[in-house]
């Protein structure tokens, strides 16, 4: 096992009450302390504190121990560094977890660690926050802030807000600009894909890369009720392309202009409005453990 930080968030999911430091022990024990160590954080950002660090230390691998909140910031703590991203999943969607066959099952996933595979994938940047699976704006975005305020976790408490907030969410106008095109549109969903899915293999752009260099983009400008519900069976069933139900396009960078202050997310967490986006993509910038 490669020299390993595990970077614990005791409240990722819609479980919070488990013993890692026992797991970790049952798993890895006969090693020797030095090995690997066990850090919990204490708020927003600090995973990304606690990443730097721990390259900055040596450790072979820094493992995010949580949903996809605690990964992207565990993620952003290692760009530029030479440690590699591994995760253990405890979280309500655990999106690139998910894309990269990362197993579910908090034990299952320690035994993958422990004698990991390495390569590297690439990163998106918008509006300079980077993001390791998607980042949206317009109606996810929209959810995302929805979500953070319901004080449940889990997906149950995802669908309900999806389905309130549908009845009142409302596109505003946006100007695109990508592969030397200028797209005039409406915005209900643009979302830029690095990995396939937003998490509960729920997939946005099911033919997305981590390693081509590329964004997918789904565009969606409108969406009445018969529509909805094409694009969220399509969504389950892995197959939104093939419905035609929203248009897509693989860039490495793009310009938004919105009408209006428009909401943005990245990897599920609600960043505010504003009217300018910046996207670009950083090739194989991050490497990971999986």
């Amino acid at each position: 096992m490669p020299p390993t930080c595990f970077i614990f968030n005791p409240t990722a999911g819609p479980s919070r009450r488990r013993d890692l430091p026992t797991l970790v022990a049952r798993h890895f024990g006969p090693l020797a302390a030095d090995d690997y160590v066990i850090r919990p954080t204490e708020g927003p950002g600090h995973a990304v504190e606690l990443a730097r660090a721990a390259a900055a230390e040596g450790f072979a691998v820094v493992a995010a121990v949580g949903g996809d909140g605690t990964v992207n910031e565990v993620g952003r703590g290692l760009l530029g560094t030479a440690a590699a991203l591994g995760i253990v999943p405890l979280g309500s969607g655990n999106g690139l977890a998910r894309h990269l066959k990362v197993p579910l099952g908090l034990a299952a996933a320690l035994r993958r660690l422990a004698q990991p595979a390495f390569g590297r994938i690439d990163v998106g940047r918008i509006n300079s926050r980077p993001f390791f699976c998607t980042a949206g704006l317009g109606f996810d975005a929209h959810v995302a802030e929805h979500f953070a305020l319901a004080g449940t976790r889990g997906l149950g408490t995802y669908l309900r807000v999806t389905l309130r907030e549908y009845r009142r969410y409302r596109p505003v106008p946006v100007r695109v600009e990508l592969n030397g095109q200028v797209l005039a549109t409406d915005c209900y969903v643009l979302a830029f894909a690095n990995a396939s899915q937003y998490g509960n293999d729920v997939y946005i752009a099911p033919r997305a890369d981590l390693r081509d260099g590329l964004l997918d983009v789904c565009l969606i400008d409108a969406l009445p009720v018969g529509r909805a519900f094409r694009v969220s069976l399509a969504m389950a069933l892995g197959n939104l392309p093939e419905t035609k139900a929203a248009d897509y396009y693989q860039t490495a960078r793009a310009r938004i202009t919105a009408a209006a202050p428009l909401g943005f997310h990245v990897d599920g967490d609600y960043l505010g409005r504003t009217t300018e986006f910046a996207v670009e993509l950083l090739p194989l910038a991050l490497a990971v453990a999986v």
